[in-house]
């Protein structure tokens, strides 16, 4: 499905995988994308864990044409999702 203007989303959430709180960005996002002519082909809610992010964000760069992640990104020094990224693309984190 990696065609033109077709997107797979990754929820990072511990917190919505227990249920302690609702996902109302993808509503959000969607609709925007929708009325852009962008087809969302996959949401995924995954936990905030490098390995699962790395295998989840290289499973839909390789079908999608565009990966979005949502959640996750915390203003804290543990935070591992850019890690997780650069993971899944066998590249090193350089942060400035």
């Amino acid at each position: 499905m990696s065609s033109k203007n077709t997107v797979g989303t990754i929820v990072i959430s511990d917190e919505i995988l227990k249920g302690q709180t609702q996902d109302t960005n993808s509503h959000f996002l969607f609709l925007r994308l929708y009325k852009l002519g962008v087809k969302v082909g996959k949401i995924s809610t995954i936990s905030y864990d490098i390995d699962e992010i790395a295998s989840e964000v290289n499973d839909l760069s390789q079908r999608f044409q565009y990966v979005i992640t949502s959640g996750g990104i915390r203003p804290t020094h543990d935070d591992i999702t850019l890690e997780g990224i650069a993971k899944a693309f066998n590249k090193k984190l350089i942060l400035y």
